[in-house]
């Protein structure tokens, strides 16, 4: 049996890249998928799609889009208003809306600054603090699930406003996952690397740039969307049912200090 067969699932930012490959995933595994976008609704629909195509072995499976921008929290609560009248109720949240804008960080300009720390921490708040009243309202257990990216742990030069939302994610994560743990309500993060999607098409269409992010990679290469999908579904799924207020890091080893594969520091 699919392992999120019956389940409701919001997805959030899920019309392109890794938000487009877990509803497909979650589709897969029998969930009901409702596909948030901000803009591009045809995208979205093709991403609907998509995910009504793969998750056909599932009986009665419903999937929808619903427009709304996750740092807004009228657009939030809109959104929400939504889904639970297509749904009914909502068993699954996945934070993954997330933008990055690269700027010397003395250059930043704060519009942008907070725009990233909008949508990124602020609107991952809002949606989980939602999901979360929603899931205490009917006395029921509930998953979220952020996405979250190694800049959780590593930094990031030159993406300062980046960094600070995904560390901030870290430990929204582990609040909101101690806060209910004992109310059946499970909260956890993936950290993806380097992963082939639009977001990181300036390195990946990039030959030389491509071979230089490869290089700091233990495993040698990006991750695919697909890869970082299956994590959000085993965390979504009772498979994880005693994981709470984790992070589990995607990323073909770039959390392991790939740097020290060489023994330079001990002179050995």
């Amino acid at each position: 049996m699919p392992k999120l067969s019956g389940k409701n699932v919001l997805v959030t930012g899920a019309s392109s890249g890794i938000g487009e490959a877990i509803a497909i995933r979650f589709a897969q595994e029998g969930a009901n998928v409702a596909i948030n976008y901000y803009s591009g609704a045809d995208r979205a629909e093709e991403v609907r799609r998509k995910a009504e195509k793969a998750g056909t072995q599932a009986k009665g499976s419903k999937h929808i889009t619903v427009k709304g921008d996750v740092s807004r929290e009228p657009d939030v609560k809109d959104m929400f208003d939504r889904v639970l009248k297509e749904f009914g109720t909502l068993d699954v949240l996945i934070n993954n809306s997330g933008v990055q804008k690269p700027a010397a960080s003395h250059e930043v300009e704060m519009a942008d600054f907070d725009r990233v720390i909008g949508i990124n921490l602020r609107g991952a708040f809002m949606c989980s603090r939602e999901a979360i009243r929603h899931f205490l309202s009917r006395g029921a257990s509930g998953v979220i699930v952020n996405n979250s990216s190694v800049h959780e742990i590593i930094p990031k030069p030159k993406y300062v406003p980046y960094s600070i939302s995904k560390g901030g994610m870290e430990n929204l994560t582990k609040s909101l996952a101690l806060e209910y743990a004992d109310r059946g309500i499970r909260v956890n993060a993936v950290g993806p690397g380097a992963i082939v999607t639009p977001i990181n098409n300036a390195w990946i269409n990039d030959p030389k740039a491509r071979a230089e992010v490869q290089s700091h990679i233990p495993m040698g290469r990006p991750g695919e969307a697909d890869e970082i999908a299956g994590v959000f579904a085993f965390l979504a799924s009772d498979e994880s049912s005693y994981i709470t207020g984790q992070t589990i890091f995607a990323c073909g080893g770039l959390t392991l200090y790939p740097e020290f594969r060489v023994a330079w520091s001990s002179g050995e």
